[in-house]
């Protein structure tokens, strides 16, 4: 047995050590733990119960925000609304009240925005600890003949993403290192605008709205691997192969400037408030439309075809196949080699 990589687990530790020792099989669980899938179903009768529960450990100043938003991301993609909470935090030794009271504000703030409670948790300083960690589970409910997966995309169907690429990203980005960036050149006014991408990252209202219109076969939130991980991983769910079009992906100058400063691929750059969606062609002009009226902008980056031994082709400028269904995240990678030194302020 060798040492654990940095990330997320790969596939093959999964399949190993968490896939095959979940307990009993309980056929009330419609869809439980699988690569790609973001969020467990129960059957309820009538309607569906789906939760998650997802950790943020790659950024510290927006730890509470993120810690909502993201895991209720996860819920509304399922085509349910998110309505409980339940929050793990853990501080390090030393930690000031101020901290605990930014972090549980954040938590607060963010929970009142989604109209979701918080109904339960626990709080801890832990030692051994460098920054705060922090994890959410989030409970919804949804009809029974609703709900969507990741699974569910069909060769033909259109690929759209909303907002654009690297949204959770660069707002980390530009709080965290907000030092870094500014010693290596990128202007205040970018890293500032970048700094309120934190208010991009719910996906909540756009996939409720295509769930409900019945518009989109699956739908996935890209976090850790960022886009081109989310594509991966809705390819590998659906047994299919995802074409991506890289003069399609919309990716903003700051997420540009951010990345190319800290030399990082924006593809790779973890990117909740991105939400990926599967559409049938002849429904596609509706769900942009859809999309619009909520003041949310999409743009079609793709399609799915059959199978053909690749995940993902990232076309233009080349051809870039993805086979693994696991790709690192950048920031993950920068974390790791910074070992939180302190970068903002």
């Amino acid at each position: 047995m060798g040492k654990l990589p940095r990330g997320k687990l790969r596939p093959d530790l999964l399949k190993r050590y968490i896939f095959n020792r979940l307990g009993i099989k309980d056929p009330k669980v419609l869809t439980g733990p699988a690569i790609g899938e973001d969020a467990a179903i129960i059957d309820l009768g009538e309607e569906v119960l789906v939760a998650h529960l997802d950790p943020i450990t790659e950024a510290v100043s927006l730890i509470g925000w993120l810690a909502v938003n993201v895991v209720c991301n996860d819920i509304a993609v399922r085509g349910a609304k998110p309505r409980w909470l339940l929050q793990a935090l853990y501080l390090p030794e030393g930690s000031d009240e101020s901290l605990l009271n930014s972090i549980t504000k954040q938590v607060d703030e963010a929970a009142k925005e989604l109209n979701v409670s918080v109904v339960g948790g626990h709080s801890e300083v832990t030692p051994g600890l460098s920054r705060p960690f922090m994890a959410m589970v989030a409970i919804g409910t949804a009809p029974k003949g609703r709900y969507v997966t990741t699974r569910g995309a069909k060769p033909g169907d259109l690929v759209i993403l909303t907002k654009g690429v690297g949204i959770e990203g660069t707002a980390i980005l530009a709080t965290d290192f907000e030092r870094e960036l500014l010693d290596k050149g990128v202007p205040m006014a970018v890293i500032e605008r970048g700094k309120g991408y934190f208010k991009k990252v719910s996906v909540v209202r756009e996939a409720l709205s295509l769930a409900e219109r019945g518009l989109a076969n699956s739908m996935h939130d890209p976090t850790e691997g960022g886009v081109l991980g989310g594509v991966a991983e809705l390819a590998y769910a659906s047994g299919t192969t995802i074409v991506i079009y890289r003069d399609k992906l919309p990716i903003s100058e700051e997420t540009s400037s951010i990345c190319r400063a800290l030399g990082l691929d924006p593809l790779k750059l973890m990117s909740s408030g991105s939400l990926l969606a599967t559409i049938p062609p002849p429904k596609v002009d509706e769900a942009l439309e859809e999309l619009r009226k909520l003041g949310v902008r999409a743009t079609v980056i793709g399609e799915v075809t059959e199978a053909k031994g690749s995940l993902v082709e990232v076309r233009g400028r080349g051809c870039l196949k993805v086979f693994d269904v696991y790709v690192e995240d950048e920031l993950v990678k920068l974390w790791a080699r910074n070992r939180y030194k302190g970068s903002k302020g």
